[in-house]
């Protein structure tokens, strides 16, 4: 499904889901940076247990940023990447896991969808050079004024993907970071870290679900661990409702609409490449000093509380009545089953289903009308049951001519373009309504709508964002330049909302007469074998490697009559592509040169067995859209025999170096020196033990799995060594590193749907009046943190008398200008400060030894918290094997384990911090004068 528009609607139907993020952020004082203390507890009033990142969410806005000058090269591309793991970390700051999965080989049915973005993307990109150039020849040629073109090896996106060098580069920078944070970060200290490369095979996010789901399913697992998950991609909700876990939160970043972006020949805001007229710059600053500076602010992040959105589903979906009992949990699992008839990875959406229509609502409402028939839910632990789901879909099959009917009267209805922001149109006399706006400051607001205009042509300069950075509704859209009025539109041949559209979809779409119901049928065999997949893929792993969706368009509701019948097994035993293998299976010709040359040869020899898999150009079909973008990339399918038979000839060609990049690889885990699992994985190394050996709970929160040993393993006392040129190697490591496995089952095992016992709810947080947010056009902003009575504390008159008597104001100057770094800093600085204009990368550490590090407060472990909640549990073996451990680790990390069940108590979200707002005078002297008078519970926001 699209990402802004599901995130769209999500966000405006149950609102109260999203927080905004609280983030402290590094200090500079007397020119030297200071880290944010991560070992501190949580500004946003809660603390988390574990954080996975879903690591290409984090690769290419790193690489390729849309709104900032890209990286020069490579070395700046990793630290940028290291920077923004830093920034998140910070913000959740996890006590026991971190996990960073990065994208490795995905399934055929994924591999579809790669291979239609990689084409396009390389398609695009060049039309765009194309453009570029023309462009540049005739502002040239009017005597056009432009800077020298800048020679520089354009990045191409596409190498993220698993097998590259990039890919292979990216997986060692990230071995050096962690070794880096676990010797000389405090927050980092007691923590696990799992690294799960581009060589594992599966998709990010679904490893990291099969982590939890093959932890949740042993016997040492807390019920009550708190997740974050951090991602962008819809789904992830999907996954994380998936898990049944009571907590679950989910942070992304906060897209911000309309960043200037420079025009790509004169570097100049204002206009995009085909509107430049090659104007001399002007001078900005005195002396041209903020020539190379960008009108950007850092993106900020908000949390999506999956805790919130159960409140909400439980309260939507409750049904009074049923013939059988009512389960929330099954009733969630069907929520998430009929999100995916509107678009997934996987699968195109129905045509009748559009998420903007409001599809998921009426979905909602057919089921809850149709549940009293069916006699139970719709799924089970990720198992369809194909009867029920039947009457669903012929339920929406009734109504697909009227729904196809209206959205033509709407598109018909809708002005061609309709002001919005301060400018939305009112009746008379509602200018005081909720939903109207007043510019408080016109001046400002009139600058944000020109440089809108300016920036950003597709979108009316009066269109107003959601914060996913989707248009709103109530704001007007205009068409791009190329897509204008004056352009006719492609013609519409299968008209759906007149008599016989169903014979033309079919005609148009996959070329056969509607009457063909053998091929119709057909296609929705393989429509219902997708969303019994998915559903699986969602809730027990893949179910098969090599099944695919092989057609381009969907079937429509009506025709889902029979279904009941047919089989949804899967073949059994499949494995994964190599990474080599799905280079050639996703990436265009044009991309070749990531692979290696007699490979590379396949893709352009005419006389290449499988030339045909690499068009240089194919159609797009808007199928009822405007944009391309929407459109379908009409594509052949890969037919994987006819691949492998191919490349079966030049495997032989392969380097040992591509040999190695070629091969699947797994996870790798790390500790520090003062965790717990330590002494015990240097044991293995120093015995040489070649068999796995099982992970021992008791010393790890609970995780479960098998070690064995790495031959490329970080040790203690041996250098590990920088792949970054402008980094220094890590002399004096301690960290450790070992190979791990999660715990394996049998192929034919359940992993159960289900709240896990000891599980307790979080305490409902919703009001009445929560449930109105969503209505009657009232401007509604997420809160603070986690904490809903959180209050700032504002200073009175007094104390801003008092500051002005004791510091000047404006010019920085004065005892408080300069003030040396808080003697809770600790020494290992990441980075060293650079000097003003120096063109460098920080280098990480100091020339502090890691043991003279450690000088920040206790860390969260040692400090006192509340109890998470009331009611006895059995204290767990490995807890109960903490209390006559006698290592040296023991009063370090688990001094204060109190809460029921042995887990480390958890410190009350709501621990009555204060927030102390800084006015419009000199803010870092306010806090520094703040700080010497409040307590440690305060912070600054």
């Amino acid at each position: 499904m699209g990402v802004p528009a599901f995130f769209r609607w999500l966000s405006r139907k149950y609102p109260s889901i999203i927080v905004n993020c609280v983030e402290e952020k590094p200090k500079e004082c007397n020119g030297v940076k200071i880290p944010v203390d991560a070992s501190k507890p949580n500004p946003n009033d809660v603390e988390f247990d574990n954080l996975y990142l879903d690591m290409n969410g984090i690769i290419h806005p790193c690489t390729h940023p849309e709104d900032k000058p890209a990286p020069k090269n490579e070395d700046e591309m990793m630290v940028a990447i290291f920077e923004y793991i830093d920034r998140l970390f910070n913000i959740v700051r996890p006590r026991r896991l971190l996990y960073m999965a990065i994208d490795g080989v995905a399934p055929r049915a994924k591999m579809n969808q790669q291979r239609s973005r990689r084409f396009r993307a390389s398609k695009e990109g060049m039309e765009a050079a194309v453009e570029k150039q023309r462009v540049r020849e005739e502002i040239l040629a009017k005597g056009g004024f432009l800077p020298p073109e800048e020679i520089k090896e354009r990045f191409d996106s596409n190498c993220i993907t698993p097998g590259t060098e990039f890919m292979d580069n990216l997986a060692k920078c990230l071995r050096y970071y962690i070794a880096d944070r676990l010797n000389n970060d405090p927050g980092w200290k007691n923590l696990t870290v799992i690294l799960s490369d581009a060589s594992a095979p599966g998709e990010g996010e679904h490893k990291i679900m099969d982590y939890i789901r093959r932890q949740r399913a042993q016997p040492n697992h807390d019920p009550n661990t708190h997740h974050c998950l951090c991602g962008a991609d819809a789904d992830l909700i999907m996954l994380g409702l998936a898990t049944h876990e009571p907590n679950f939160t989910i942070i992304r970043e906060e897209f911000k609409p309309n960043k200037p972006k420079p025009c790509g020949l004169c570097n100049q805001f204002g206009h995009e490449v085909k509107d430049c007229e090659g104007l001399p710059r002007e001078k900005k600053g005195k002396h041209d000093e903020l020539a190379d500076s960008l009108p950007c602010a850092e993106g900020e992040f908000i949390f999506l509380r999956l805790n919130v959105l159960r409140e909400y589903l439980e309260r939507e979906l409750t049904m009074a009545s049923l013939p059988f009992t009512f389960d929330v949990e099954r009733s969630i699992d069907d929520w998430v089953f009929m999100c995916f008839f509107v678009g997934n990875d996987f699968l195109p959406h129905l045509p009748s289903l559009e998420i903007r229509e409001g599809a998921i609502d009426r979905l909602v409402n057919i089921y809850k009308n149709v549940v009293h028939k069916t006699g139970g839910y719709l799924t089970e632990s990720g198992y369809v049951n194909l009867q029920r789901v039947q009457m669903i879909m012929l339920a929406v099959g009734e109504v697909e001519d009227s729904i196809f009917k209206k959205r033509k009267d709407d598109e018909r209805d809708q002005p061609a373009f309709s002001p919005g922001g301060i400018l939305t149109p009112h009746a008379l006399g509602s200018r005081n309504s909720p939903g109207s706006q007043v510019a408080s400051n016109p001046r400002q607001a009139a600058y944000e709508m020109r440089m809108q205009n300016n920036s950003s042509p597709s979108v009316s300069p009066n269109t107003s964002f959601t914060s996913d950075g989707s248009p709103s509704p109530i704001g007007g859209i205009k068409r791009k330049a190329e897509d204008s009025d004056s352009e006719p539109e492609p013609e519409d041949n299968v008209r759906l909302w007149e008599a016989g559209w169903k014979q033309r979809y079919y005609k148009n779409k996959f070329d056969v007469d509607a009457a063909d119901e053998k091929f119709r049928r057909k296609v929705v065999q393989s429509y219902v074998e997708g969303l019994c997949w998915v559903l699986r893929y969602y809730y027990q792993g893949c179910a098969s490697w090599k099944w695919y969706y092989p057609f381009h368009y969907a079937p429509f509701a009506s025709d889902f009559e029979g279904i009941a019948d047919m089989p949804s097994d899967f073949e059994k035993g499949t494995k994964p592509f190599k990474p080599l293998e799905q280079l050639m299976g996703v990436f265009p010709a044009a991309s070749g040169n990531f692979l290696p040359p007699s490979w590379r040869k396949l893709m352009s020899d005419p006389d290449s067995s499988i030339i045909d898999f690499y068009p240089e150009d194919f159609a797009i079909d808007l199928n009822g859209k405007k944009y391309a973008w929407q459109g379908v990339a009409l594509l052949p399918f890969v037919d994987e025999r006819r691949l492998r038979a191919a490349l079966e000839e030049v495997y032989p060609d392969l380097t040992p170096e591509e040999t190695k990049r070629n091969s699947l690889g797994g996870d790798v885990l790390f500790v520090g020196k003062h965790h717990p699992l330590h002494d015990f994985i240097l044991e293995l190394y120093q015995t040489g033990s070649t068999e796995p050996v099982d992970v021992p709970p008791e010393l790890c929160h609970g995780i479960q799995g098998k070690f064995s040993l790495d031959e490329e393993a970080v040790l203690p006392d041996r250098i590990v060594c920088s792949p970054v040129p402008m980094l220094r190697d890590l002399t004096q490591n301690t960290a450790i590193s070992i190979n791990f496995k999660d715990p394996q089952f049998a192929e034919d095992y359940i992993f159960k749907a289900v709240m896990l016992p000891g599980a307790r709810k979080p305490a409902p947080v919703l009001k009445p009046s929560d449930w109105e947010k969503s209505s009657n056009g009232r401007q509604w902003k997420p809160q603070l943190g986690f904490n809903r009575d959180r209050r700032p504390v504002h200073l009175d008159q007094a104390a801003f008398r008092t500051l002005g008597h004791v510091m000047p104001r404006g010019s920085g100057a004065g005892v408080y200008g300069n003030p040396a770094p808080p003697p809770a800093t600790y020494q290992g600085n990441l980075y060293r400060p650079l000097l003003r204009g120096q063109a460098q990368i920080p280098k990480l550490m100091s020339n502090m030894r890691p043991q003279d590090s450690w000088r920040g407060p206790p860390p969260l472990f040692q400090q006192q918290r509340f109890d998470r909640g009331v009611g006895a549990e059995p204290l767990l073996p490995w807890n109960r094997m903490l209390q006559t451990q006698n290592a040296a680790f023991q009063p370090n990390q688990y001094q204060m384990l109190a809460g029921p069940g042995g887990y480390p108590p958890r410190r009350d979200d709501r621990g009555g911090r204060q927030v102390i707002q800084c006015g419009l005078w000199d803010e870092k002297h306010a806090a520094h004068f703040v700080l010497s008078h409040a307590s440690q519970d305060t912070i600054f926001s």
